[in-house]
């Protein structure tokens, strides 16, 4: 009687009944293998948008800094540095927060959720940017602009994203601060110190953030919701953030005329805060009045609109100004 024999490999014993795997495949070494990573799904891991905002915020601090054009090794190494950090940050927040962005819709699709990258990659990723802007502010630009760089890089990627984020609703707004420092960043790569104008840069952007992000937290409540993620609309009912939108956008419209009130910037950049700020102000008292489900996220992209035109005025002033 002849003998049959087990082939070689990962299939099933014959005598096997059906629907029993091996743990060998439980383990998923028979699964079809993950798309090969490509430099886009990298290039994803820095949140592009994010940063291009920020770094355009870190180049307005660094030409205000000087009456004419800042020096080219502050202008150059300075902003790369500053969008290498911040793009490590990004990447950070990625790994720390891949089992939340598979919950939630708006993150899912994420190179992490979808397994395009593996954590080692994504933190091997972070590292290599990290590396590069420490050792492009510290040896290139000054100690100072490198220093602040890196707390500013905890403060978002450790600090927000592993404590604050899910420890308080007034997440968003302490971990503010670490979102609002590029101006300060590109400014000292000009000076070497921190100027009291620069704080100023940093105080508009920290106003700006609570408006900016709840209106996103409201729109996406129900993620947040099924994340666990504590955000204000979460914890105190969207009502409670509408209101809450609305008094940070008061408040933001007082600080986005500081620059005018201290003859830092003139009357170009007056004119078009008052613009942006009588528009964002309808934007809040619209949100607050309605129920609209589309209104938070035109609220959300406004006021993407509002930093960049708000800045963008700061340096057309700073260029051609009037008295």
């Amino acid at each position: 009687m002849s003998r049959v024999v087990q082939p070689p490999g990962d299939s099933l014993p014959l005598d096997a009944p059906p629907g029993v795997e091996t743990e060998r495949r439980i383990e998923g070494t028979a699964t079809e293998p993950q798309p090969t990573a490509t430099w886009r799904h990298y290039f994803a891991l820095t949140k592009p948008r994010v940063v291009a905002l920020i770094v355009f915020t870190a180049i307005v601090g660094t030409l205000l800094a000087s009456p004419g054009l800042p020096p080219l090794r502050a202008l150059l190494w300075g902003n790369l540095g500053i969008a290498c950090a911040a793009a490590c940050a990004a990447a950070l927040n990625h790994v720390l927060d891949r089992r939340i962005d598979m919950q939630m819709a708006r993150t899912r699709g994420r190179p992490l959720p979808r397994g395009k990258l593996s954590e080692r990659q994504a933190l091997a990723f972070a590292a290599v940017l990290g590396f590069v802007s420490m050792a492009v502010l510290g040896f290139l630009v000054n100690p100072l602009t490198a220093l602040l760089t890196f707390a500013s890089l905890i403060g978002y990627a450790v600090i927000y994203t592993v404590w604050l984020k899910r420890a308080t609703s007034q997440n968003i707004v302490i971990g503010g601060a670490a979102g609002a420092a590029p101006p300060v960043l590109g400014w000292t790569a000009v000076t070497g110190n921190v100027d009291p104008n620069a704080l100023l840069l940093f105080l508009i952007i920290f106003a700006w953030t609570p408006p900016h992000f709840w209106a996103l937290a409201i729109a996406r409540r129900d993620d947040y919701a099924r994340a666990g993620i504590p955000m204000l609309p979460v914890t105190h009912g969207i009502e409670y953030t509408r209101l809450h939108v609305l008094l940070y956008t008061v408040l933001l419209a007082a600080v986005s005329l500081m620059p005018f009130l201290t003859r830092m910037s003139g009357l170009i950049y007056l004119g078009a805060a008052l613009v942006l700020d009588a528009i964002f102000m309808y934007y809040a008292l619209a949100l607050k009045r309605s129920a609209s489900k589309t209104l938070p996220m035109k609220v959300f992209r406004f006021s993407v609109t509002y930093l960049m035109w708000l800045f963008a005025a700061l340096l057309i002033d700073h260029y051609l100004p009037t008295t």
